[in-house]
């Protein structure tokens, strides 16, 4: 293992408080996800809970190893998924149960893995969002079989792309470190392209520019003509790309150990920003991120419900304020038909509501005014409190 690949897992290690052995790093999360699901058999026949509130590319993981995505409906309190619902949906061909973390919020873990064990089904914690937070006082990512991460440019800290699985159940280390052969090597082009990348996103990416840059980004990406979060298949097909199965680049460990540093700092301050949200939202009688979730929750996006998207969200590009769009489809960002994903929207009729309604707050901000005031003079698009 060369020093750098070694610094990192040791930085990743002290904050997940396990052995540096146990993590296994990838190109981005979902690989990580993909080298999970085979690592635990999981083929043709099989089928695997995952929410319908989700991100397409967990479903795409499932899918290209011929297993079926059974979508379940979520909570509307906590954005992660209905405990009732899960155990309705447990058949004798269920495999897995994926416990999403959303927004940097862990739900029903202790009973998700009693459940599970009794059924002799494996757990994964989706913990794309949820990186140096902690549920009931462990970090996130500790409490299922293994779990995965994500480290792309809007995750808790980043490399730009790139992920990695970390194991708990050591009865998948084998298949696991057997596989680690298989990865295929980032090339010289790509770890070229990821270094203009991150020069773009440091110099010319500001609070004039983002979406214009953004959108840039997701169409170039989308065509395949630069390195993205997820490339045009990905959205449009349920085939697994060529050279989907890659392993992370030093030029991506380097960046990370550099952000990982930060992260301390960046968290207290998302905490706080979520805080000064809900005191303002609570006194307006608006939904809001319930106090009670709080301890457990890492807030990397604060959610909200507004009546009209479209217009909340073009008001707020013109006030320079960056909502985020987390998950505004069911297997977000496919719209329309998700017949190819297995999605049945009449099986998940909350999930449904809320990515009619969602938006996303920033939660990495030194100053809050700005984004106050615009809510305040936006306040009747916010839907009421329940």
């Amino acid at each position: 293992m060369n020093k750098t690949k070694r610094r990192y897992k040791q930085l990743l290690s002290q904050y997940l408080k396990c052995d540096s052995e146990d993590i296994f790093l990838y190109w981005k999360g979902r690989v990580a996800l993909y080298a999970i699901l085979k690592a635990m058999g999981v083929q043709k026949g099989d089928e695997v809970i995952v929410q319908g509130y989700t991100c397409v590319v967990v479903a795409n993981a499932i899918l290209y190893l011929g297993a079926k995505p059974v979508y379940v409906d979520i909570d509307s309190n906590t954005y992660n998924m209905n405990l009732r619902k899960l155990t309705e949906a447990i058949t004798n061909n269920t495999k897995v149960v994926i416990c999403q973390n959303t927004y940097g919020l862990s739900s029903n873990l202790e009973e998700i893995q009693k459940i599970a064990s009794e059924k002799g089904i494996y757990t994964i914690e989706d913990c794309t969002h949820g990186f140096g937070g902690y549920y009931r006082g462990i970090p996130n990512g500790s409490s299922c079989d293994a779990s995965f991460f994500s480290t792309q440019w809007n995750k808790p800290f980043s490399t730009g792309i790139g992920g990695f699985a970390v194991i708990h159940n050591h009865c998948l280390m084998k298949k696991m470190i057997e596989r680690e052969n298989q990865k295929i090597s980032p090339n010289f082009k790509e770890c070229i392209e990821l270094s203009i990348m991150y020069f773009v996103r440091g110099w010319l990416v500001n609070d004039i520019t983002y979406w214009s840059m953004v959108n840039l980004y997701r169409w170039l990406s989308r065509k395949n003509i630069v390195i993205g979060s997820s490339s045009g298949e990905e959205v449009t097909s349920i085939r697994m790309p060529n050279d989907y199965f890659k392993g992370m680049s030093v030029t991506q460990m380097k960046k990370g150990i550099k952000n990982i540093r930060r992260l301390k700092d960046v968290n207290i301050r998302r905490k706080k920003c979520a805080a000064v949200y809900t005191d303002f939202l609570v006194d307006k009688k608006k939904n809001h991120v319930k106090e009670e979730l709080f301890s457990d929750h890492m807030f990397l996006r604060y959610p909200l419900l507004v009546n009209d998207r479209d217009e909340f969200r073009k008001k707020a590009e013109r006030e320079k304020i960056i909502l985020g769009e987390w998950f505004e489809a069911p297997v977000y960002p496919c719209y329309g038909n998700m017949r190819m994903w297995g999605v049945k929207e009449k099986d998940i009729p909350v999930s449904m509501d809320i990515c009619k309604k969602i938006v996303n707050l920033p939660t990495d901000v030194k100053d809050m005014k700005k984004i106050i005031s615009f809510l305040e003079k936006e306040i009747d698009l916010i839907v009421d409190e329940q």
